[in-house]
C-alpha cells in the first residue's frame, strides 16, 4: 500500500473506532461540563472531562511532544499571567496549541465502544477534532459571549482563583479574560471555516435550552 493510501486507511480506521464519541468543545465558562453531564444522564452515556485529566496528561507528556507545556511549567505566576500580552498568552498556551490531544484520543480509545461517551473541554480544538469525526454532527462548540463568561466565573466563585496568586490580580484577571475572548473568537472562525456546528451562549440562554440544542445537534 502506498504511504498516502496507508495514511488515509489509518485515519478512516480511527474515525470508525471513535464513532461512539460525541464532542463538546468551546470557550472557557461556556457550560461544557454541565451540558455534557445533562446529555449523558438523559441518554445513558459516559462523560470524559478533558479538564480533569490535564494533570495526568502533563505528567505523561515528554518535552519533545509538548514544548509549550515545558515552557509554561518553567514560568512563575507573573511570567504566565502578568508580563506577557494576552496575544502572546493565547499563541503560546500549550493546550491551545493542541498539545496532549493524542493522549485524549488514547484515553477515549480505551472506553468500551458499545458505551457512548461525551467528551468535553476547551482542549477539543475544531481543526484537530474534525479529522476524528465519522460524522460532523457528533461535534459541537459552545461560544460564550464575554458577558456570559464573566457571569459564569462569578457564579462558580472562580473569577479570582488564578489572578489572586499574582502580584497584580486585577491586571491578571483582565489578561485572562482577554485571552479567553480571543480564543473564543478563534473557535468561531475555525468552526465556520470547517463547516462545524457552533452555538453562541449568552446570558439569555438557559441550561435546559442549551442542553436541548446540543442534543438536537447530535441527533439524540
Amino acid at each position: 500500500m502506498r504511504p498516502d493510501a496507508e495514511h488515509r486507511a489509518d485515519a478512516t480506521s480511527l474515525r470508525q473506532r471513535l464513532r461512539h464519541v460525541y464532542w463538546i468543545g468551546g470557550g472557557s465558562g461556556a457550560g461544557k461540563s454541565t451540558i455534557a453531564h445533562r446529555i449523558a444522564a438523559r441518554n445513558g452515556l459516559q462523560v470524559y472531562g478533558t479538564d480533569e485529566v490535564m494533570p495526568d496528561h502533563a505528567r505523561r507528556s515528554s518535552p519533545d511532544d509538548a514544548p509549550y507545556l515545558e515552557q509554561f511549567k518553567a514560568m512563575d505566576m507573573g511570567e504566565r499571567w502578568l508580563n506577557r500580552s494576552p496575544e502572546t498568552m493565547l499563541e503560546t498556551f500549550h493546550w491551545f496549541r493542541g498539545e496532549g490531544l493524542d493522549l485524549i484520543v488514547e484515553d477515549l480509545l480505551q472506553a468500551p465502544p458499545e458505551t457512548g461517551v461525551v467528551a468535553e473541554g476547551f482542549r477539543l480544538l475544531p481543526r484537530l477534532v474534525q479529522p476524528l469525526l465519522a460524522d460532523p454532527v457528533q461535534a459541537v462548540w459552545l461560544l460564550p459571549t464575554p458577558e456570559f463568561r464573566v457571569a459564569a466565573f462569578e457564579r462558580r466563585g472562580t473569577t479570582w482563583d488564578i489572578p489572586r496568586k499574582t502580584k497584580d490580580p486585577a491586571r491578571a484577571r483582565q489578561n485572562l479574560l482577554e485571552r479567553d475572548r480571543m480564543f473564543t473568537d478563534r473557535l468561531a472562525e475555525e468552526t465556520t471555516r470547517l463547516g462545524l456546528r457552533a452555538i453562541e451562549v449568552d446570558t439569555m440562554l438557559g441550561e435546559d435550552d442549551l442542553a436541548d440544542q446540543v442534543a438536537h445537534a447530535f441527533g439524540l
